[in-house]
């Protein structure tokens, strides 16, 4: 765990998220805490690392998501030497 991110209010927005039971709330809750170019980076770079972690191309994840190389080269590195947070979550997506 980071120790740097670790704090009370962090602590407070997870279990916020946590309490989220369907999309719609999620919609709700995401548009009330984030501006629109927020939630779409965080969902492009999510979606960057599910697409690395099926073995796809830079080049194809580009046309499809429309990332920089930068972006996917930082993703690319978090999915190597991060926590293992999106392994842990696309576990539990792809089943």
């Amino acid at each position: 765990m980071n120790s740097k991110l670790k704090d009370s209010s962090v602590d407070f927005l997870f279990s916020a998220i946590l309490s989220l039971k369907t999309p719609e709330e999620c919609y709700a809750f995401f548009e009330d805490l984030c501006t629109v170019p927020e939630i779409k980076a965080m969902s492009q770079r999510l979606w960057v690392a599910h697409m690395l972690s099926h073995k796809k191309v830079y080049s194809e994840i580009v046309a499809t998501t429309g990332a920089s190389t930068a972006t996917i080269s930082r993703v690319n590195r978090s999915l190597h030497y991060g926590c293992d947070g999106y392994e842990m979550v696309f576990k539990r997506l792809d089943g």
